[in-house]
């Protein structure tokens, strides 16, 4: 398996499945798909402060469009997903399918729509087999447990693996919980995939500082990463707060320790759908220092991590080093810019020109499931990561036979 980079801390496990106090989860196969979970419910006891952020993509699913009109909030109690059907350019008809979905999960844990939130995975264009989903609602319900494996599972699409991570936060006030879950494999491109993220904690927040913490971690992590150039029309992260350990998030000093938290959790979920890329065999981490921290180097970094012939090379175990400099030389950096490129720690370039180096040493290291490329530039102060995955002909096979 792919690992990530780093999780952060010891005291992140990515194997605890447990959810904040407050919270449970379910997942059921409601027969969209054939031998796997489809449909997940995540339910709050009681009202949550919540935040979304979502695609930039000027196409969105009728999901995403009736999240975004609920979203900040601070009553929210639900989070309803379905999996194998976008419900994304499906016209009027698909808006009232998500309404439907939206409704049963209200009136099954007895709260008002407005408090539903929902979200939706697959394929494009596919409108919501809605009479099955309605029927799995109370199987659904039943299912409701306080871990978070049931749920993680039943938002998969082309995801190898659930992926999800929890911790305990110590606070000046008490100790709250964050658990993370997220998928993603392919149409891995997100600007705020298809890409869905929850981040859920028991602690108590005000609505607008959960929308901080959550624009501030998406920036950094999932807004950094790329299988395949392709922004999806319903990536949608939502961070929900219910409050339940009568812990408040105030003190400056706390928030700090938990956003933090949040941030390591937020760059370890990303990676982790990085490496779970369509086809992926190694995991890529592109760190450019010596740049200002703006959007200018971050679609810099981005422009690597989307680059063919940079992630067929890496799948190749290639030290092709003039992939690397021909792509910032395409996004405008001048040569006498590119102090050093290194490639897993080995000097390929520097200073306006390539250097020898043991192409077959190198190209054994990169062998490993996880490869790094340093750039540094004499642009700024600052440093940015973004994080990819190679191309392989697994990817072309997955996607050429994805509706087939």
């Amino acid at each position: 398996m792919i690992q990530p980079f780093e999780l952060g801390t010891d005291d992140i496990a990515a194997t605890v499945t447990q959810l904040p106090k407050g919270f449970t989860g379910a997942g059921v196969n409601c027969g969209v798909r054939k031998y796997r979970p489809d449909l997940g419910l995540i339910v709050s006891d009681f009202d949550c402060a919540a935040s979304g952020v979502f695609t930039k993509n000027k196409i969105k699913g009728a999901s995403l469009l009736d999240a975004m009109s609920k979203l900040p909030g601070q009553k929210i109690r639900a989070i309803v997903t379905n999996s194998g059907q976008a419900n994304t350019a499906t016209g009027e008809g698909g808006v009232q399918d998500n309404k439907r979905m939206v409704d049963e999960v209200a009136q099954l844990v007895d709260v008002s729509p407005g408090q539903v939130l929902s979200a939706s995975t697959g394929v494009i264009g596919v409108p919501l087999e809605i009479e099955k989903i309605c029927r799995a609602m109370p199987e659904l319900k039943s299912r409701l447990t306080t871990s978070a494996n049931q749920f993680a599972t039943a938002i998969l699409t082309t995801d190898l693996v659930p992926k999800m991570v929890s911790t305990e936060i110590v606070l000046s006030e008490g100790t709250v919980r964050l658990t993370g879950i997220c998928k993603g494999s392919g149409m891995i491109h997100p600007n705020m995939a298809t890409m869905l993220g929850y981040f859920l904690t028991d602690a108590k927040m005000e609505p607008g500082l959960v929308d901080q913490l959550l624009k501030e971690s998406t920036n950094d992590s999932f807004n950094m990463i790329s299988v395949d150039g392709e922004t999806s029309t319903n990536d949608s992260v939502f961070f929900l707060a219910n409050g339940a350990s009568e812990v408040e998030l105030k003190d400056p000093k706390d928030i700090e320790v938990f956003r933090e938290k949040l941030m390591q959790m937020s760059k370890f979920l990303a990676q982790s759908i990085a490496r779970d890329g369509e086809g992926a065999t190694r995991l890529i981490q592109f760190k450019l220092n010596g740049v200002v921290d703006n959007d200018e180097s971050r679609r810099l970094a981005r422009s690597l991590s989307i680059s063919p012939l940079i992630k067929t090379a890496i799948n190749g175990c290639d030290p092709n080093w003039g992939r690397i400099v021909a792509r910032l030389g395409m996004e405008g950096i001048e040569a006498n810019a590119i102090l050093e490129v290194q490639v897993q720690g080995m000097t390929v370039w520097s200073r306006g020109e390539g250097i020898q180096f043991d192409d077959a040493e190198l190209s054994r290291q990169m062998r490993s499931d996880s490869v790094t490329i340093d750039i540094q530039l004499n642009l700024g102060a600052d440093s940015i990561t973004a994080w990819s995955c190679d191309y392989s002909v697994k990817y072309i096979e997955i996607n050429a036979d994805y509706r087939t």
